[in-house]
């Protein structure tokens, strides 16, 4: 069975910053590109921040860049997204997901991800 476990989500005042964690298991971690997407209430789920297998080449929207960093730890089966300088327009739930898409650049479209966690909400409100 195949497990993404989110965790890290909470309320921050605008200017704040959160980690969040995503625990995989199921899966050869090291194997797989992995993604960070988020839903806003009444849009779609939209595409944040992605890395490859090896940890190589991150891409994030253009609204995250400069305050998001997306980081993996093999040895942990683990993908980080810090968040830093969060703005109420970040409050979503943030989805981690896992991609055997292999490319040196990694996945953003979500159709290239077989497997999702459940979320965890983010809200940026003072």
């Amino acid at each position: 069975q195949v497990l993404l476990e989110e965790s890290g989500g909470g309320l921050v005042q605008p200017g704040g910053s959160l980690r969040l964690s995503c625990l995989v298991s199921g899966i050869t971690f090291s194997n797989y590109g992995m993604g960070w997407f988020r839903q806003a209430p009444g849009k779609e789920r939209e595409f944040v921040a992605a890395i490859t297998w090896n940890g190589g080449n991150p891409e994030y929207t253009d609204s995250v860049k400069g305050r998001f960093t997306i980081s993996r730890d093999n040895a942990k089966k683990s993908v980080y997204l810090q968040m830093n300088s969060l703005k109420p327009e970040d409050t979503a739930v943030y989805y981690c997901a896992a991609s055997s898409y292999r490319s040196s650049r990694p996945a953003t479209s979500s159709p290239r991800y077989a497997y999702w966690g459940q979320g965890t909400q983010v809200t940026v409100s003072s």
